[in-house]
């Protein structure tokens, strides 16, 4: 998938593998139409970060969370 293009769909896509990786117990309150394509940056850089990161302390998983909430409409 090509993340460089901002699209509905590669939201969609990062959306999804965050809430995998970080085994996200609220999933409905993450949906990609919650998030606009103008944030698109930021939250290919929280992506990448959790993509390349194996284990998340809990403050960690409660400061992504906390940023991806700030992203959201």
């Amino acid at each position: 998938m090509d993340l460089s293009k901002q699209s509905p769909e590669n939201v969609d896509f990062m959306i999804e593998e965050i809430k995998t990786k970080l085994r996200m117990v609220n999933v409905d309150a993450m949906k990609a139409e919650h998030f606009n394509t103008s944030e698109y940056e930021d939250l290919r850089e929280i992506y990448e970060m959790v993509k390349n990161r194996d284990n998340f302390s809990p403050n960690e998983m409660q400061a992504i969370a906390s940023e991806l909430g700030s992203l959201r409409k």
